[in-house]
């Protein structure tokens, strides 16, 4: 995986937890995911990142989600 098509389906990642929580302001989950993905920024192995982005940054949202509902 070029660094072009990771950044495209990180992208992807946001716009995807965009619409799937959206009671969570867009640039919340932005920030976010890009906090997340700078995480990996050293990883060696790049082709499943964008994968564990989504799913550390799913977590973090739905996490924020249930806060503002209460």
């Amino acid at each position: 995986m070029t660094g072009d098509e990771e950044l495209l389906q990180v992208e992807q990642v946001i716009a995807r937890l965009i619409t799937r929580y959206p009671t969570v302001s867009p640039a919340d989950i932005e920030r976010s995911v890009r906090m997340i993905h700078a995480r990996f920024k050293r990883g060696r192995i790049r082709a499943f990142v964008p994968l564990l982005v989504e799913k550390a940054a799913r977590s973090d949202i739905a996490r924020a989600a249930s806060e503002i509902a209460m």
